[in-house]
């Protein structure tokens, strides 16, 4: 049997990874390997409907199946059309109806959350704040206790210094979740997007109290807050461009 005869028996046996292989090993190889028969059987494997056409949705049934055999990977953003730079962040904290917390906070000191975390802290929570995952934290200064009987909410409103507009992020939420093994009180709400995106939604931004033991089993020492938006946004430019979809007023 003849070289050719071989590979052209051989040929539809393989996976479409090991068939693409085989087009680099030499002009022959690939000359066969070409051929769209085979590469119909395998798209017929993955989308038996598409091969009920008499020809290919696209030229050829090869471009059809490396253009969609795996999934695409992640491509890289371009660069947000915001900077931190020109954000400041509005956030108050009430205990029942005391205001225990009110402070502008600018865009670029919330960012770097540049900051040593007080001596003390958990380790769960050391290693909590020092891992890879993005997150912006401020200290809170100065500090503030909070009795667990008591109910805490917060809001967080960002306003663009380039255009004079404000969005919500969150409103008025409740830390209705203490984690005390994490040493983490926190409250979420969902984004509110602009109509441009529509089919944005069901993202939440999350406010975390990141705490200490106070000494007295009701009471936490709160000394600073973390934000994050670990739904959607795991990195710098992909949080920007979600505050960019958000519905400013």
């Amino acid at each position: 049997m003849a070289c050719e005869e071989i590979l052209k028996a051989v040929f539809p046996l393989l996976e479409g990874e090991d068939l693409a292989t085989c087009m680099l090993v030499c002009k022959q190889w690939q000359e066969i390997a070409r051929d769209d028969y085979f590469w119909k059987c395998l798209c017929a494997k993955r989308w038996p409907s598409i091969c009920k056409r008499p020809s290919p949705p696209t030229v050829t049934y090869l471009k059809l199946f490396k253009t969609f055999y795996k999934r695409q990977q992640n491509r890289p953003l371009l660069p947000p059309r915001l900077s931190f730079k020109d954000l400041e962040f509005y956030i108050d904290i009430w205990s029942e109806q005391n205001l225990i917390f009110s402070d502008v906070v600018p865009g670029l000191v919330l960012q770097k959350g540049s900051w040593i975390p007080p001596p003390g802290i958990s380790d769960v929570l050391r290693f909590h704040l020092e891992g890879p995952e993005y997150k912006m934290t401020l200290p809170v200064e100065p500090r503030f206790n909070i009795p667990f009987s008591q109910t805490v909410s917060v809001s967080v409103l960002v306003g663009r210094k380039d255009s004079n507009k404000v969005a919500c992020i969150i409103n008025k939420s409740v830390f209705d979740y203490i984690d005390r093994s994490a040493y983490r009180a926190l409250a979420f709400d969902y984004l509110d997007f602009s109509p441009a995106h529509p089919f944005v939604s069901g993202i939440r931004a999350w406010i975390s109290l990141l705490f200490m033991d106070h000494g007295n089993e009701g009471i936490i020492d709160v000394f600073g807050i973390e934000v994050d938006f670990c739904d959607a946004a795991n990195s710098e430019e992909q949080v920007l461009w979600l505050l960019d979809m958000l519905d400013w007023k």
